[in-house]
């Protein structure tokens, strides 16, 4: 698989076996693909492990050992070696990465409606140690314009979210609009808002007042 083959390949295999799943959000799932397998030019990708996916305990299928960095603390690489999935086809290692995010670790995921959501639940839940992952997968989302494949309603919130003034939106949730407390939290999301970045531009307003 050519690097020009790669996003017509995995992006829709993501989306297809994500929605069978009961998953809304498949952007950051590409960008992990993108990332994790360097665009399926890694030597794991020839096992068709485009995640990065390490053995565990309770793997029971084909692995190989190979060598990985881990970022344990801020800005220190450590290189190790550990046992990888592998898988015999680019369907499998998909359906792969959707059975290793099934456990309870991960059930936030399937509840992300927003891609930075699904991003900031993935680095919480310990899927990667890089103190990057979140931005990086962001990046790469916005710049290889991946919400595309999330569906039409996380185009019109991201829309939303772009268009809208920081300054009308705090005057909104001021006034109440938005609602409090995690009603706020929930309706901020699903209109495509970062909750932390309104809520916080909210708290300085108010300490203005004061």
């Amino acid at each position: 698989m050519t690097k020009s083959e790669f996003i017509p390949t995995i992006a829709p295999l993501v989306v297809k076996v994500g929605k069978n799943r009961g998953y809304h959000i498949f952007s950051p799932i590409i960008a992990q693909a993108i990332i994790e397998s360097n665009w399926g030019q890694s030597k794991l990708a020839k096992y068709n492990n485009f995640f990065g996916l390490k053995c565990g305990s309770k793997w029971h299928g084909g692995s190989v050992n190979m060598k990985t960095k881990e970022e344990y603390s801020v800005g220190t690489l450590t290189t190790i070696k550990d046992n990888f999935r592998t898988y015999p086809s680019v369907e499998a290692g998909i359906e792969g990465y959707f059975d290793f995010i099934s456990t309870k670790r991960y059930a936030n995921l399937k509840t992300s409606m927003q891609p930075l959501e699904y991003c900031q639940n993935l680095k919480a839940d310990g899927y990667a140690t890089s103190s990057t992952y979140v931005n990086t997968l962001m990046s790469t989302i916005r710049k290889y314009d991946l919400t595309k494949y999330d569906g039409v309603t996380v185009q019109v919130a991201e829309a939303r979210a772009e268009s809208t003034p920081i300054d009308k939106l705090v005057d909104e949730v001021i006034q109440g609009k938005w609602g409090n407390g995690q009603d706020r939290k929930n309706r901020l999301h699903t209109a495509g808002f970062d909750y932390a970045v309104v809520q916080r531009a909210v708290n300085e307003r108010l300490r203005g007042w004061k």
